[in-house]
């Protein structure tokens, strides 16, 4: 190709390019016959201990209801939407249809699920699409928890019915440009005026923030100097939300800067049991339980999806699993699958039983990400080439898997939660400088 000094006019742009360089790409299964790609999912293949006899006849039928419909409606279209970082609508009614939105929230149109169904059915949407999960999480263990643990019971009724069929879609907004981990920092301030409150300031991450119903904003009362909880309306006067760009990982979930200006909140919209940080830790507590399955299920799908393709592409004169070193990478694969399942299934089970507390969820959530980062990095090498492509879902799962590992806690975050559980010492803020060492 010739490079022109100065820039040239479209028609001398064109000529200087060879003539088929404006086609467009050809389909991955014409330009890579030999294995199947994502948009056809997989079938399971990763319950090699057969943890499915553990699960209740409801929670097995949930969990095949969840698979059917994620590898027929969303596979085809998943590495599409991934590609352009939009958010599939569509798909929003025939998530509604599964009943798993409101999780274990029980009345109020919600599905009451136990929390070990709640979990499943979240590893199987993000079996096939980590975004999805996402979208599902935030809106339901978050948001809609936040309403059934810490609102009134006029709130209940006026937001649940609609947020469980996803007719309304909720976000949650806690973390800012200046307070992540440290959250309970946040500057956001409510203040108490006739009839309501005024909030201001700035949420950063919020996941479904840019087309939410209903935001959940949490806010420092200038008056007691703890954190309340908010509910608001979209297109509330002083309210803006904007989307962040250029996100290499869920790329499908809107995160959303979320600007308040003066915005008036009714007295009836405040959250009446969040009157402290230490109030986010109800919800926070089973949030970070269902959050530590969405690795077990991006775990699953890669496995999935890698068992295939070895068995299909071909080099050398014979399958790539036959070669020793592939199985020993799957083989790993598959028990790490099997030891992250195991580890979140006694978490849902200590829950159930009032017994878990917030180290072993931290744990659960810090481990989990940091054995499913392994297994994904070990299904990218075993695609060569095509693990760099998300029509092969297993680049799309490395990218989607790094957010994981950071929200809910960063993994050193949650380390030391549960340090902090088993020696006693907290350790989340440097020791004063004044107190350093002579060493």
């Amino acid at each position: 190709m010739t490079l022109h000094s100065t820039i040239q006019d479209d028609e001398t742009d064109k000529s200087a390019k060879p003539s088929y360089f404006n086609l467009p790409p050809l389909d991955v299964s014409v330009a890579f016959p030999q294995a199947t790609p994502a948009s056809t999912f997989p079938p399971s293949a990763s319950d090699y201990y057969q943890f499915d006899d553990l699960l209740s006849p409801e929670e097995q039928a949930l969990r095949k209801k969840v698979r059917e419909c994620m590898e027929k409606e969303v596979a085809p279209i998943m590495a599409e939407y991934w590609e352009k970082a939009e958010f599939p609508f569509q798909l929003v009614p025939k998530l509604g249809d599964l009943r798993i939105a409101g999780g274990t929230i029980k009345g109020y149109g919600c599905p009451g699920l136990s929390l070990t169904g709640s979990a499943i059915a979240t590893a199987e949407v993000a079996r096939v699409d980590a975004s999805c999960s996402t979208f599902i999480l935030v809106h339901s263990s978050l948001a809609m928890l936040t309403i059934a643990l810490c609102g009134s019971e006029e709130q209940k009724q006026k937001y649940l019915p609609s947020l469980a069929q996803l007719k309304t879609i909720a976000c949650w907004a806690l973390t800012e440009p200046d307070y992540g981990s440290d959250a309970s920092s946040l500057k956001t301030i409510a203040t108490k005026v006739e009839g309501g409150w005024i909030l201001e300031g700035q949420k950063r991450w919020i996941g479904n923030g840019t087309f939410a119903d209903v935001l959940i904003i949490f806010a420092r009362n200038t008056t007691t100097n703890q954190i309340n909880g908010y509910i608001v309306k979209k297109d509330a006067p002083g309210l803006t939300a904007t989307k962040i760009a250029n996100k290499i990982g869920l790329r499908i979930v809107q995160n959303g800067d979320i600007l308040l200006k003066k915005v008036f909140v009714p007295d009836e919209d405040r959250l009446p049991g969040v009157n402290s940080f230490q109030d986010t830790s109800k919800v926070l507590a089973v949030s970070r339980v269902i959050v530590a399955w969405q690795p077990i299920g991006i775990s699953m799908g890669v496995y999935d999806m890698c068992q295939r393709y070895l068995k299909e592409r071909k080099q050398f004169g014979a399958p790539l699993a036959a070669f020793q070193i592939n199985q020993q990478k799957l083989a790993l694969m598959l028990g790490n699958v099997q030891a992250m399942t195991l580890v979140g299934w006694r978490l849902c089970k200590l829950y159930e039983k009032g017994k878990m507390t917030p180290g072993q969820a931290s744990l659960g959530k810090s481990w989990i990400t940091l054995k499913a980062r392994e297994t994904v990095a070990l299904g990218r090498e075993l695609l060569g080439g095509n693990g760099i492509l998300s029509d092969f879902l297993v680049a799309k799962a490395f990218c989607d898997l790094e957010p994981i590992y950071t929200y809910e806690g960063t993994y050193d975050i949650n380390s030391l939660v549960t340090g902090r559980e088993i020696t006693g010492f907290a350790s989340f803020k440097p020791a004063a400088m004044s107190q350093r060492s002579r060493l």
